[in-house]
């Protein structure tokens, strides 16, 4: 198989599909998808508003380290992490630009980092958060944290129908395919070409959404028929959702060594301190 081969396969919409499964239902494992989900939301709250309450470069940089190494532990896929890289470094590219078109110094350049570099933080928190949660463990820990359960509901509905859409893209896309040829000169760099699947990708996004339409209402039709509403007004309906959540070693473990280990990245900037903005 050549090396074109390889990559044609890797980047399918077959392969984004399946990464999404992954990545929705929490299939690859990993430490945090072994604890509570409860304490998996204390935890993501810790590390996402760490960074803002400093200033210290050294200090959001051993966050930013913190985050990496939290998402080697979650097992991110390749999918959304090649995402986050790509999307940081145009982000990059973009803080030079502005820098230097609209006459800033170093010190500008040195703010604007600060901020993506926190908002970096947030970003790998995230990852490795909800990567680890399937959308069950999702909506249990909302629902004892006590969130209202129609939006716990939502949460959980919005991590199932990511799938069914890039299903339907996949099936809609194939079919316009079949039935329309390519241009018939690839023009410069191909331009041809990505106009072509350009007016494809518009196109079928009518029809994604018609047929998302569909589902919802037969998703809420079965809902109501087995009795979701008063579910959401019950009280012995939340208790039954929840009973299966405990706390173990495991979630004090982490909690804790991540409350220590912020409390050196912020000892690190005060004996270290790189810049100041």
């Amino acid at each position: 198989m050549t090396l074109a081969r390889k990559q044609r396969d890797v980047l399918s919409v077959e392969w984004i599909k399946l990464e999404l499964i992954r990545t929705a239902y929490s299939t690859r494992g990993g430490l945090f998808a072994a604890m509570d989900p409860r304490a998996v939301l204390v935890w993501y709250m810790m590390l996402a508003l760490a960074p803002w309450f400093t200033h210290n470069l050294t200090t959001v940089g051993c966050l930013f380290f913190l985050g990496t190494l939290s998402v080697v532990f979650a097992r991110v896929g390749p999918l959304v992490l090649g995402l986050f890289v790509i999307g940081l470094g145009f982000e990059l590219v973009y803080l030079v630009l502005a820098a230097t078109i609209f006459g800033g110094d170093f010190s500008t350049f040195v703010a604007l980092t600060e901020v993506t570099a926190k908002i970096g933080v947030i970003s790998l928190a995230s990852l490795a958060a909800f990567v680890s949660l399937d959308p069950e463990k999702l909506s249990d820990a909302l629902l004892a944290l006590r969130c209202p359960p129609t939006v716990a509901f939502a949460v959980s509905y919005g991590y199932r129908m990511m799938p069914i859409l890039v299903e339907e893209f996949s099936t809609v896309m194939e079919g316009y395919r079949l039935r329309q040829a390519g241009p018939a000169k690839s023009g410069l760099l191909g331009w041809r070409h990505l106009a072509h699947w350009g007016t494809l990708v518009v196109r079928a996004f009518y029809p994604i959404f018609l047929n998302t339409a569909k589902s919802v209402r037969t998703t809420v039709e079965a809902l109501e028929a087995r009795g979701f509403t008063f579910a959401t007004i019950d009280g012995r309906g939340r208790l039954i959702r929840i009973g299966g959540l405990r706390y173990g070693w495991l979630d004090l473990a982490v909690v804790a060594a991540t409350a220590v280990l912020i409390a050196l990245c912020y000892a690190a900037g005060a004996h270290w301190p790189l810049y100041r903005v």
